[in-house]
């Protein structure tokens, strides 16, 4: 049972009057919950297949060929990452994953210390063909969250463009994630309540999987997966840019049971590391029902994506930040007390 709204994108393609009709429900589905689904993207289903199969033979590889992609190598925070290796909102994560960024060399820059996040992947040796998939994956997956960019800025009254300069080089994320079952009585879940940090997220989901709950005037709503539908969701980033017209939503995934397991892939497509994300003059009738950026005292939103990505980083994987980054660690706790 959907108990989002579900769009089609292919809307976009059938005349005028069906495309501003779907440019309105996207607004409103983004503004009101937060999420929604999304079919008719055009991502072909024997990819999805082959990108499930390859998500589950790393995961089946022997415990030494996933550690020799470990993150903890990484100073760029890329590759395997056990169980209970990531944080939430400071609480452990029950699940592995594999973190992939934009494939880009590393760089030696001092005007901004979030260029530390730019570098190479690391892919497992024992399973070469994933690269090759997770790189297709990728290029699909931004076709359609750029056309979304360009959907909404029209929805709300900015060029189809505006987003475009910000995007030139966008600073994507592709976690490939395995959520192992547990007892009922371990606390805790998968992943903890939290906003996304980025713009959008497009979330692949194993079919038949339950997990994702949403938080919806303030009670937790079921998001089961819908067989070849994404999961759509904006972050913290767009909501800036709309004055909070539009809404970034917590959400949470719970564990599944002992002796079962889920698989997802959550594709986040954010801009240049050093991109300001533009702040859109909305028009009278919309700006009237912005209701402000939230305002988190402990989760500043900052400007410019790279900030916001390195405050994530650092949060989420204090291990690699104490192997790799030591002087922002001591920094932060500096300035924190």
């Amino acid at each position: 049972m959907a108990n989002l709204p579900v769009l089609d994108l292919s809307d976009l393609d059938r005349g005028e009057a069906s495309a501003a009709s779907f440019r309105t429900r996207l607004r409103e589905a983004t503004r009101d919950q937060g999420f929604l689904y999304l079919v008719g993207h055009g991502i072909d289903p024997d990819l999805q297949s082959r990108v499930h199969g390859l998500a589950r033979a790393f995961f089946a590889l022997p415990e030494a060929d996933k550690l020799a992609i470990e993150n903890v190598g990484s100073p760029h925070f890329r590759g395997y990452t056990r169980v209970g290796g990531e944080r939430t909102e400071g609480a452990v994560d029950w699940r592995e994953q594999i973190d992939i960024g934009p494939e880009r060399p590393a760089v030696d820059r001092d005007d901004a210390d979030y260029w530390r996040l730019q570098g190479p992947n690391l892919w497992p040796s024992a399973l070469p063909e994933l690269e090759i998939v997770v790189r297709e994956w990728h290029d699909r997956l931004t076709e359609v969250g750029q056309r979304l960019l360009a959907a909404w800025a029209e929805s709300l009254g900015a060029p189809a463009d505006v987003f475009d300069a910000a995007f030139a080089e966008p600073s994507t994320l592709i976690k490939i994630v395995r959520y192992p079952g547990t007892s009922a009585s371990r606390k805790g879940h998968g992943v903890g309540a939290h906003k996304d940090s980025g713009v959008l997220t497009l979330l692949w989901v194993e079919p038949g999987k339950d997990g994702l709950q949403v938080e919806i005037d303030g009670e937790w709503v079921d998001a089961p997966p819908i067989e070849g539908a994404f999961v759509v969701n904006v972050g913290e980033l767009l909501e800036h840019a709309t004055g909070g017209y539009l809404h970034a939503t917590r959400h949470r995934v719970v564990s599944p049971r002992s002796g079962s397991d889920r698989i997802s892939i959550p594709f986040f497509l954010n801009p240049a590391l050093d991109a300001r994300i533009p702040v859109l003059e909305l028009p009278p009738e919309l700006a009237a029902d912005a209701r402000g950026v939230s305002d988190d005292p402990g989760n500043r939103i900052h400007a410019t994506y790279g900030e916001n990505a390195l405050k994530s980083r650092l949060r989420a994987h204090p291990d690699v930040a104490a192997i790799h980054h030591p002087d922002l660690v001591a920094a932060r706790a500096a300035a924190a007390a």
